[in-house]
């Protein structure tokens, strides 16, 4: 990947606004900047939705498909992967207003195998390998997680595509056993533009009804799309294509971005990119050091794009800070469904648990909860990843104004 000279001697430009917007001040009464923001990554809370550590408030937002279909916010759930454009970032509250919410599943199709005794579990879902992980979400309708999970299910697969191992690091997993077609977001390979069939991992497509003018120009080995299958093969076992969209996208400048994602391509530690995104790292920081910085590492960026390149300022290592305050599920709101026997409730749709030994109350005790009450939740997922166990449990000011009212 070639980073041309004009982006090159934006480089320094966009670095130094960047830190500017992220270091100057303190407190949480710091003015929100007067810029645009970008943000990639997954869901970890609600209150309105937490991405990468930051809490937009998404009540104005525009929330789409990547087809561009409008949705209603609600349907946002904790593990989607997500881009969030926003006013600019407040670095003191970590908090900004939400423009638009766009979101989008990897792949929704039916599982054909399952190993539960490697390690990581994997799941064959669209003749695609789905890596499950400790972070992975599963709906709640799938009460024992990957347990619930049979051969034959639908289902809605949220992830990332690691192009080292080709493999899907799973996000999020619901059942879609509604589903009118299948979907399937990779890189094209194999290729035929004669027998007009191509393939994604492990599934051999047919577009030979899609009409010439709906696949992409220039379709080509390498190329990221998205295809919308027939829910059935046909009689040469090959999955048959309904629509063939370019899945690579032109990105607007932004003052401020920051995108969480695996390293999808490799020059050089000052030269690769993060979720098909080109990223321009001569000038960044690596405080966790560069020898992680490979072809498949889970990587957080931070910069500012230019000409649709993210010039960065500061890479670190996802596996590094797994563990930060930033990047635990984070819940803001109202009590609901309190089972004081079971020690669970629901905020914002998501069920929690917590234990009088291990929970930390603040501005309160745990004879405080009660339905209605307003409060904090940080905690990680439960190991079926279901629902969250509350490592703390804060008591919200109730006269504090809720961003989702």
């Amino acid at each position: 990947m070639i980073i041309n000279t004009a982006i090159r001697n934006s480089i320094a430009a966009a670095a130094a606004l960047f830190l500017a917007v992220a270091c100057g001040g303190g407190g949480g009464d710091m003015p929100a900047p007067a810029g645009q923001a970008f943000t990639q990554g997954t869901i970890t809370g609600f209150g309105s939705i937490i991405v990468n550590g930051v809490r937009f408030d998404d009540s104005a937002a525009q929330v789409s498909d990547e087809d561009g279909q409008i949705h209603n916010r609600s349907e946002l759930k904790l593990g989607m992967t997500v881009e969030v454009e926003s006013s600019g970032i407040n670095r003191g509250s970590n908090s900004a207003k939400a423009n638009r919410v766009r979101f989008g599943a990897a792949i929704v199709g039916p599982v054909s195998a399952i190993s539960a005794a490697t390690t990581p579990r994997t799941l064959t879902v669209l003749d695609q390998i789905v890596e499950i992980s400790d972070t992975t979400v599963f709906d709640d309708s799938l009460a024992n997680g990957f347990a619930s999970i049979n051969v034959g299910d639908v289902l809605e697969v949220h992830a990332l595509l690691d192009t080292a191992t080709g493999h899907y690091l799973a996000k999020r997993i619901e059942p879609e056993p509604g589903a009118a077609a299948f979907k399937l977001r990779g890189i094209v390979a194999n290729l035929d533009t004669g027998a007009k069939t191509l393939m994604i991992g492990g599934a051999l497509i047919d577009f030979s009804g899609v009409p010439a003018a709906s696949v992409p120009a220039n379709l080509a080995n390498g190329q990221r799309v998205r295809v919308q299958l027939q829910t059935t093969r046909n009689a040469s076992n090959q999955w048959v294509a309904i629509s063939i969209r370019g899945d690579e996208r032109r990105m607007e400048d932004v003052d401020e971005a920051e995108v969480h994602g695996i390293i999808t391509d490799f020059t050089s530690t000052a030269s690769f990119s993060v979720n098909g995104l080109p990223v321009d790292a001569s000038k960044a920081t690596f405080p966790d050091d560069t020898p992680g910085i490979v072809l498949g590492a889970s990587v957080e960026v931070e910069g500012a794009i230019v000409n649709g390149v993210l010039v960065a300022a500061k890479v670190e290592l996802e596996d590094m800070h797994k563990n930060d305050d930033r990047n635990r599920n984070e819940l803001h709101g109202p009590i609901s469904n309190l089972d004081t026997t079971a020690k669970t409730f629901v905020v914002r749709g998501v069920t929690v648990h917590y234990d009088s030994a291990t929970t930390v109350f603040k501005d309160g005790v745990e004879a405080d909860l009660a339905n209605g009450k307003d409060v904090e939740v940080k905690g990680t997922l439960t190991a079926d990843g279901t629902s969250v166990q509350a490592a703390s449990i804060e008591f919200e000011n109730e006269m504090e104004p809720d961003d989702d009212d």
